[in-house]
């Protein structure tokens, strides 16, 4: 037991030396991974959002649509890199344009979802007030639906921080470019790291989405049980 328990404290001791050690490289690499999360979620929830929203009038286009987003996601990412490489080149152009393919299928599903699992007597209650049909969306539809509509966001945050680190293969940087080095170089300690930023990365936005989640269901008057930051969220806002 003993030796066990010093062989853990040594491993703990060598994943604290480096990122001591590497602290800069890290947030650096850290930073990266966040631009290209960014761009890649700016980029695709707009048009996934649009989607989601032209397919509720129409069912075959939905069908179509649907199972166009979820081929995309069964491309394997470094085979969609490398074609795409000789039209945008070596670096993050690629790797953006695959992840936003991949988070096509989460935010377009829950788009249509949310927007088709209305009650249908709200719906009319907004047409005897005499709204149109972009007044009924805009003003009752999407507010009921953005719940749904920002888990499918949620969904597909996790999907693209856990592929973009991949993309360092194709040179686009991020915290996968340690873990392809500590690969290469027989580094275990680099490669823990590394893969530990990542999930942390992922969680933390998981984390996060999902308490902005909560905070609108609740607005919605939907009843949650509210976690820590909703509840700091809430005292904060009020």
């Amino acid at each position: 037991m003993f030796a066990e328990s010093f062989a853990s404290m040594v491993l703990v001791g060598a994943y604290v030396q480096f990122v001591q050690e590497n602290f800069g490289e890290l947030l650096t690499l850290l930073v990266e991974h966040v631009i290209i999360t960014v761009q890649t979620v700016a980029i695709a929830v707009p048009i996934a959002v649009a989607l989601g929203i032209g397919i509720t009038y129409n069912e075959r286009a939905a069908t179509a649509v649907l199972w166009l987003a979820g081929i995309a996601m069964t491309i394997p990412s470094l085979a969609a890199f490398g074609l795409l490489i000789p039209f945008l080149g070596i670096g993050s152009p690629p790797v953006v344009f695959t992840l936003v393919l991949y988070s096509q299928l989460p935010v377009i599903r829950n788009t249509y979802v949310g927007l088709t699992g209305i009650e249908e007597s709200t719906i009319q209650a907004g047409r005897g007030l005499g709204m149109t049909r972009a007044q009924r969306l805009r003003r009752i539809q999407i507010p009921k639906a953005l719940p749904i509509i920002l888990a499918g966001v949620r969904n597909a945050v996790v999907i693209v921080v856990g592929v973009a680190a991949v993309g360092a293969f194709v040179g686009a940087g991020g915290l996968g470019t340690l873990i392809f080095q500590g690969i290469r170089e027989a580094n275990p300690v680099m490669t823990v790291v590394a893969t530990i930023v990542v999930s942390a990365l992922a969680l933390a936005s998981d984390y996060g989405i999902a308490t902005i989640e909560q905070l609108l269901r609740i607005r919605n008057g939907e009843e949650v049980n509210p976690r820590l930051s909703t509840q700091m969220c809430r005292r904060a806002l009020l």
